[in-house]
């Protein structure tokens, strides 16, 4: 869903009809923006958007897209480290929550910002005037950073509440 949201350029639209019944559609992605209109997508922010009074808007934005890429790295050695906790034996089983909590919630708390950044310039930023919304990949983001954190609450959980699975010691090496 990360990655999807990443990609997609969905994060922001409008719509809206013409007297012909057409339909003008604009979207703001991460990394671009597309109409209707043109039939195309450019990249954004552009650099008209970074300079003037606009500044603020593209820091922030950038910001989203580096808080998405970011927790879509550590998504990633999130997905290692847990392929390593389960074929790793009991040993690894027993103390990887203690790595893959954090992590999940690092990507989770990334995601959040990410979407609490868009949703603040969603209703402060004076180009979404009414008739704008949030988008596909900003409910991807919410759906994603939800899952994260309720997969860190359990993962960390279980390893509070649910018995270990043998009790004995390891057998240390005679080196």
């Amino acid at each position: 869903m990360t990655i999807a949201a990443i990609v997609k350029p969905d994060w922001i639209s409008w719509d809206s009809k013409t007297s012909t019944g057409t339909t003008i559609r604009y979207t703001y992605g991460l990394h671009r923006r597309c109409s209707s209109l043109t039939g195309t997508c450019d990249h954004f922010p552009q650099y008209e958007d970074c300079h003037g009074p606009g500044r603020a808007f593209c820091s922030l934005w950038r910001s989203v897209g580096f808080l998405m890429n970011f927790s879509a790295v550590i998504e990633f050695a999130t997905l290692v480290a847990f392929a390593v906790i389960l074929f790793g034996g009991q040993q690894k089983r027993a103390t990887g929550w203690k790595v893959l909590g954090p992590l999940l919630g690092l990507v989770g708390l990334a995601e959040v910002a990410g979407m609490g950044i868009v949703a603040y310039l969603y209703n402060h930023d004076d180009r979404f005037f009414p008739g704008w919304r949030l988008d596909t990949s900003w409910i991807l983001c919410t759906v994603s950073w939800s899952l994260l954190v309720l997969d860190a609450v359990g993962i960390v959980s279980a390893a509070f509440f649910v018995p270990s699975e043998g009790d004995y010691e390891l057998i240390p090496d005679r080196r």
